[in-house]
């Protein structure tokens, strides 16, 4: 899995990931850290680019933090 710029978003580190699939896609997952915690989500969908994964990623990970959906 290749990680990309970690963001904050307020208290968290939001850090979007990557992987190559069987496929030759990318899958797109997203670390959320608050202090030693974190999370990581695997997200759906698959990408043409490692890019294009990375920020769909990040902008899920923001979402999450900014509405308070980590559960």
């Amino acid at each position: 899995m290749q990680p990309f710029e970690a963001h904050e978003v307020g208290k968290y580190l939001v850090t979007p990931m990557t992987k190559v699939t069987e496929a030759g896609q990318y899958a797109a997952s997203v670390s959320i850290r608050r202090g030693m915690h974190d999370r990581v989500y695997r997200l759906k969908g698959s990408f043409s680019s490692a890019a294009r994964a990375a920020r769909y990623a990040l902008a899920n990970g923001r979402h999450f933090v900014l509405s308070n959906q980590l559960a």
